[in-house]
């Protein structure tokens, strides 16, 4: 058997020593290490400057609004023609709710009315009825005061001719009469107008106010009075109100507007003198 034979390489005495020298780079690899190095430095100093030049200078930002179209002003344009419309048809709506109403008011106001008309003309209509009845009363009163004219005298204290008889019958059937200032009937009378009405029931004729009927006849005084006498208040001459004496104690004559014609008693309002025309 062969022995393989092992060559024995003579080493330096400092080979068990180790190298500390860094171990040798290729030049590709280091361009390219220089290479991003100087890149990397030129970014920092780009971003420098333009950061120096950020603070030196405001920074400004300006907002652009976008551009009107023409189709989009035409429809704002008819948006607004429209509001306009719309305002006034409102307008106009609310102008003709007034003038409902109102005319609504007005109709309401005249029906009001024309009751109020036709209330008052029913009124009067039967106000007017009832005057009519009232007088064909007192006519048919009189129609009867007339034909008994005899037997009414036995009412009176004194005795009485026909036609004093006739002048009592007269005006007692006026009783009830109203009281009107200058009134000669046949419903309303005043003071003198009815004492001569009643004298020309028998044919005496005399003057129509009571100053001058205070003078015509005969004077009598009070103490010697008969039915049929007229008497008077206030002096002959200028007398302001008159009367027929109609026996016990009793006058008639349309007295004033409040009592209107009544028979009243000669001591509550005595007569200042009397005058005899029967």
């Amino acid at each position: 058997m062969r022995e393989s034979l092992i060559p024995v390489v003579p080493m330096s005495h400092t080979a068990h020593i180790r190298n500390h020298r860094k171990p040798r780079r290729n030049a590709s690899t280091l361009a390219m290490r220089a290479g991003v190095a100087g890149g990397v430095l030129s970014t920092l100093a780009v971003s420098g400057a333009a950061g120096s030049a950020n603070a030196a200078e405001p920074v400004t930002q300006t907002l652009e609004l976008p551009t009107l179209t023409a189709d989009l002003a035409t429809q704002l344009a008819q948006s607004a023609d429209a509001t306009q419309q719309a305002a006034a048809n409102y307008e106009l709506q609310a102008e003709r709710d007034a003038a409902a109403a109102k005319a609504a008011k007005q109709a309401k106001a005249d029906l009001a009315d024309a009751k109020k008309k036709a209330e008052a003309k029913k009124k009067a209509e039967d106000a007017r009825k009832a005057a009519a009845a009232q007088a064909a009363s007192r006519s048919s009163t009189r129609t009867v005061l007339s034909s008994s004219a005899g037997s009414s005298s036995s009412t009176v204290s004194a005795p009485a001719s026909g036609s004093v008889a006739t002048v009592i019958a007269f005006l007692k059937a006026q009783v009830g009469d109203a009281y009107v200032m200058g009134g000669t009937g046949p419903n309303a009378w005043d003071c003198s107008g009815l004492v001569q009405a009643a004298f020309r029931q028998v044919g005496v004729d005399l003057p129509r106010v009571s100053q001058d009927q205070s003078t015509s006849g005969t004077p009598v005084s009070l103490s010697n009075i008969q039915v049929g006498d007229i008497l008077y208040w206030g002096s002959a001459g200028s007398a302001y109100h008159v009367g027929v004496y109609i026996g016990n104690g009793q006058y008639l004559d349309a007295a004033n507007p409040s009592k209107g014609v009544v028979i009243q008693n000669l001591s509550g309002y005595p007569a200042t003198g009397a005058v005899r025309v029967l």
